[in-house]
């Protein structure tokens, strides 16, 4: 199952009795009880730096520091819903896709990490594009394409898994030693296409929006591998659209 967290204040929401509730008295899956009751939220004219500010205590009772609640915060509060400024993307396309051979260089993380300021898909990134590893991968079925694999999940979205960013390629260089080679299996997917804008902004949110459409869908992910595909629409990166391909069974 996916972790649901309040979409007001971030709170993991556990267990049904810190659901908040809907005008009607039916438990909110959205938002918690601290926030929201009877379909109203407790604070309506509360801005999103003062629901910071108003979280971090309690961060910090748990143990964590003081600058890296603040900074957790700041990265993943604008994502909430009540907080985002941009639509939810739109219903996916369900795809058949041939298997592939991908190359490229490789981390393992979780996203409980990726959330905190020891995240290190920012850091893949810079790696990426400022030594130019693009460049160095022999053998590419389409150079304008860059790949963001999540592929080797320990067993499903709250465990471990590897990030790899590089290309599709046509016969692997055994050789490159530098660079880790990775066969994906042919599957269906769930096609999940982006809203324009600053792909650092806009892949978070995507993710987000999918993973709260699987909680409700039916659909069952395979965690066989998925992607994010770049390609020509991401060439001016603050206007990019980038297709998410769920693997699915």
């Amino acid at each position: 199952m996916n972790q649901v967290f309040c979409q007001s204040c971030g709170m993991p929401m556990k267990e049904s009795s810190v659901f908040g509730t809907e005008l009607t008295g039916e438990k909110s899956k959205e938002f918690c009880l601290y926030c929201y009751e009877n379909g109203e939220f407790k604070q309506p004219n509360m801005t999103m730096e003062e629901m910071i500010q108003f979280c971090i205590p309690f961060m910090v009772e748990e143990g964590m520091k003081e600058d890296e609640a603040l900074t957790i915060l700041q990265k993943s509060m604008p994502y909430l819903k009540r907080w985002r400024k941009s639509e939810p993307i739109s219903e996916p396309k369900i795809v058949l896709k041939d298997g592939f051979t991908f190359m490229g260089i490789n981390t393992r993380t979780t996203n409980a990490i990726e959330a905190t300021p020891e995240g290190v898909i920012p850091s893949m990134w810079e790696k990426y594009y400022t030594q130019q590893i693009g460049a160095q991968i022999p053998n590419q079925v389409n150079p304008q394409h860059t790949i963001a694999l999540y592929s080797n999940y320990e067993s499903d979205v709250s465990s471990e898994y590897d990030f790899s960013i590089g290309t599709q390629v046509e016969e692997p260089n055994q050789s490159s030693n530098d660079f880790v080679i990775k066969t994906i299996p042919a599957s269906n997917y769930a096609v999940f296409t982006t809203n324009q804008g600053k792909f650092t902004e806009i892949v978070p949110m995507a993710w987000i929006d999918i993973w709260k459409w699987f909680e409700t869908s039916g659909v069952e992910r395979t965690y066989t591998g998925d992607f994010e595909l770049y390609d020509e629409r991401c060439v001016d990166p603050d206007q990019a659209v980038v297709d998410i391909y769920i693997a699915i069974k």
